[in-house]
């Protein structure tokens, strides 16, 4: 997700919907999203604002104002989530959002919210939509890039060509994806292994088409590290024609990841570097 959202919407939850076992659909509207806007991506994504408990936050409430004002250790707190949906006339923003119980910061508060309840986000940011001018499109991803692929997949018209692989927890976490495009869907099951094991696996074995490809590659770092190098290297996708990136990292949070994500980018192209300087 390169773009730095940067504007500041205040909205309210209108109705939420599990829509599998450990994923929670939150429609979020009101007037505070008068000036929200989407300009086409269809990996849009919005940074959710959660204050620190027991933090006095300068009136009225900016996360700008916090940053140059307070500590660090004060800030609020950003959860990244992307789009599912944005309908500028109804003024209604969906957003899908994991839940692993009680274990993480947004998981637990999308479960418990309610009609009513405030929403303070950033964004949105985004930077990718299917090339309609493909020969075919990869979408690969775990549950966090669940919901970008869902859109991608929406976005792809009659005669585009697309082959997909999801890696969710057990059938219980598959979904019902729509789209106009002919598309080959894989759901893979994790059960106990690591996160990513059979998603590289699988995409290692698949069969490339013919044809100009683009791709999109997002989910837990490691994994997309190895398919990185796997698809610029193995496969021979250029750069331009590839979207990969790690939304998140095992055993690290939101913040954490975010402080050392551009270093950890920086290794990765220079390790890809090496590898083809030797």
């Amino acid at each position: 997700m390169a773009e730095k959202p940067a504007n500041q919407h205040r909205g309210v939850v209108l109705r939420s919907e599990w829509i599998s076992r450990n994923m929670v659909r939150l429609v979020i509207g009101g007037d505070g999203l008068a000036g929200f806007a989407t300009s086409g991506m269809s990996d849009h994504y919005v940074k959710l604002v959660f204050p620190r408990e027991g933090v006095d936050y300068p009136e009225p409430f900016d996360v700008r104002t916090c940053r140059e004002t307070m500590p660090r250790e004060l800030w609020p707190r950003l959860r990244t989530y992307t789009v599912r949906a944005w309908d500028p006339d109804a003024r209604e923003l969906t957003l899908d959002i994991v839940v692993h119980g009680d274990s993480g910061l947004a998981g637990p508060w999308a479960a418990r919210a309610e009609p009513g309840d405030e929403v303070v986000m950033l964004g949105p940011g985004g930077n990718y939509v299917p090339d309609p001018a493909a020969g075919w499109h990869l979408l690969v991803g775990d549950e966090s890039a669940l919901p970008a692929i869902a859109a991608s997949l929406e976005a792809l018209g009659d005669g585009a060509v697309a082959h997909v692989l999801l890696e969710v927890d057990g059938p219980e976490d598959e979904q019902k994806l729509r789209t106009a495009c002919e598309a080959r869907i894989t759901w893979i099951h994790r059960r106990d292994r690591p996160v990513g094991e059979a998603l590289v696996r699988a995409v290692r074995e698949l069969e490339f088409p013919e044809g100009d490809v683009h791709a999109f590659v997002h989910g837990e770092a490691g994994f997309v590290k190895e398919l990185r190098r796997h698809l610029r290297l193995e496969r021979g996708i250029g750069m331009d024609r590839l979207s990969i990136s790690g939304y998140w990292r095992t055993g690290v949070d939101d913040e954490g990841w975010r402080a050392v994500k551009p270093d950890w980018n920086r290794r990765v192209e220079a390790e890809e570097q090496a590898a083809v300087a030797s």
